[in-house]
């Protein structure tokens, strides 16, 4: 029998706080993030019962889900985002939590400020009411999205019941080709398993594609781990980790420093550790990705056709298929290349960080967006807004025609004022492409910042690498 453990069950085992048999385990949570659209009820929920937050110093929050991303001096329009915005001021201001609101130089998307502040640690857990609290796990962290009741109980307890899901390894292996990202090998390995092939795991993401990526990339991959159904994503953390972490603001320094690292260092799977399941993926084979249907499963290679209904595997799936060609204005086999595109967004916590906007404007400088086209860039925070900014990426952006906003979650979930209008189509640097999700009859591609930035300087859905 295998003693050996794998990298998420080393994490978990270590923050069992009580475990009986046939029962969820009641864990500890080091950190919690919050944001203005969960955690009202939550803060109810504690003053109904006349608690006091039991640890506030691992709570977090941030205004970023419901904010405009034009004029952040000036007060919300929209009553029901200026309500949440000014309810999290308040709750926060009565329970002592820190707070980086509207104005403040740390405010930004809750999953882009906890790794740029050095709040994200690994082998911390890690809870937001938000789905995609699994970009934490690129750090080595378990990290996992929770309902607005589990909110409360993480406010009150610092503890959550959780059953222990089962463990999945992605190996990728290989050199990435010209024009190729994280975000093309999770919509590649989405695209094989589907939308929910990943239902009741904790996925780790290794190999040497995966080594060689930058943090940054990293957290694009563990994002989009649930995308694909898994419980969190995960990668081990190694030397590019520390090197990130180092001389961030709230990073331990000196000694506290060195015995951090030396923990750290043994935060992996054992040779001997038992997975459920293993796939491996040859890194060779990832072409940059693009979705055509209404989930993240939906993708193809950029040089591939749409499939065709009787291509399906099963048989029950064609009926949603054909629903969702129908949504989209596809046709079955129809090439995506040369597909007209009305709106590009660069953004939200899955490829708003400074790297994503630098490649952008790499490539777009010199060059300008195609006259039919709006082209919004949204900086996942204040930080990456000015760093963008003193780099001179402005700029180019200025240049090129692209509108550099606010940071926020923009255009990623329809939520607040930017909103891609029913029918147009946006190629979009963010995580899911349901049905009204960028707004109400709204049609989206997904792919990566360079293809994003193709398609912005072409007008229609473009193999960028025809451009490098």
């Amino acid at each position: 029998m295998s003693s050996g453990k794998t990298l998420f069950d080393k994490v978990w085992d270590a923050h069992i706080v009580y475990s009986q048999p046939g029962y969820p385990e009641i864990m500890y949570i080091n950190m919690q993030y919050i944001h203005e659209v969960t955690s009202p009820q939550a803060f109810d929920g504690l003053r109904k019962r006349n608690l006091p937050l039991f640890r506030v110093h691992k709570t977090l929050a941030t205004a970023d889900h419901n904010v405009p991303t034009k004029n952040q001096h000036l007060p919300i329009k929209e009553a029901l985002s200026r309500k949440q915005v000014e309810m999290l001021t308040t709750n926060c201001n009565e329970f002592g939590v820190t707070l980086f609101g509207l104005g403040h130089p740390n405010q930004g998307i809750v999953h882009i400020i906890g790794p740029e502040l050095g709040v994200t640690l690994p082998g911390m857990t890690i809870v937001c009411g938000d789905s995609h609290t699994s970009t934490h796990g690129a750090f080595g962290a378990i990290a996992f999205g929770i309902g607005t009741s589990e909110v409360e109980m993480v406010m009150a307890t610092q503890c959550i019941l959780q059953y222990r899901p089962k463990r999945m390894l992605i190996t990728i292996d290989g050199e990435l080709g010209k024009g190729v990202s994280s975000k093309d090998i999770i919509l590649y390995i989405i695209s094989n398993i589907s939308a929910a092939g990943a239902n009741g795991y904790a996925v780790e993401f290794a190999g040497s594609a995966i080594r060689a990526l930058s943090m940054e990339a990293r957290m694009t991959i563990c994002n989009m781990s649930i995308e694909m159904g898994g419980r969190c994503g995960m990668i081990a953390p190694d030397q590019v980790t520390f090197d990130y972490i180092n001389g961030r603001e709230h990073a331990p320094e000196g000694k506290y420093w060195d015995k951090a690292v030396e923990y750290w260092k043994t935060l992996y799977s054992d040779s001997d550790a038992q997975f459920d399941k293993v796939l491996h993926y040859d890194a060779a084979d990832i072409e940059p990705m693009i979705t055509y249907g209404t989930n993240p499963g939906m993708g193809i290679k950029i040089t591939q056709r749409l499939p065709v209904a009787t291509d399906l595997l099963d048989s029950s799936e064609v009926p949603s298929f054909k629903k969702s060609l129908e949504y989209m204005g596809l046709a079955e086999g129809q090439k995506m290349i040369g597909q007209k595109i009305d709106y590009v967004f660069i953004g939200s916590c899955t490829n708003a960080r400074i790297e994503d906007l630098r490649q952008v404007a790499k490539f777009v400088h010199g060059k300008k967006k195609a006259e039919n086209v709006e082209v919004w860039i949204i900086p996942g925070s204040k930080q990456v807004e000015k760093q963008a900014i003193e780099e001179g990426l402005d700029k180019v952006f200025k240049v090129a025609g692209f509108d550099l906003r606010e940071p926020g979650c923009s255009a990623c979930l329809g939520m607040n004022e930017d909103k891609v209008p029913a029918g147009k189509y946006c190629i979009s640097t963010s995580n899911r492409n349901f049905e009204g999700r960028q707004g109400p009859g709204a049609r989206t591609f997904l792919a990566s910042p360079l293809m994003a930035a193709a398609a912005a300087v072409t007008g229609k859905v473009t193999d960028v690498r025809e451009m490098l």
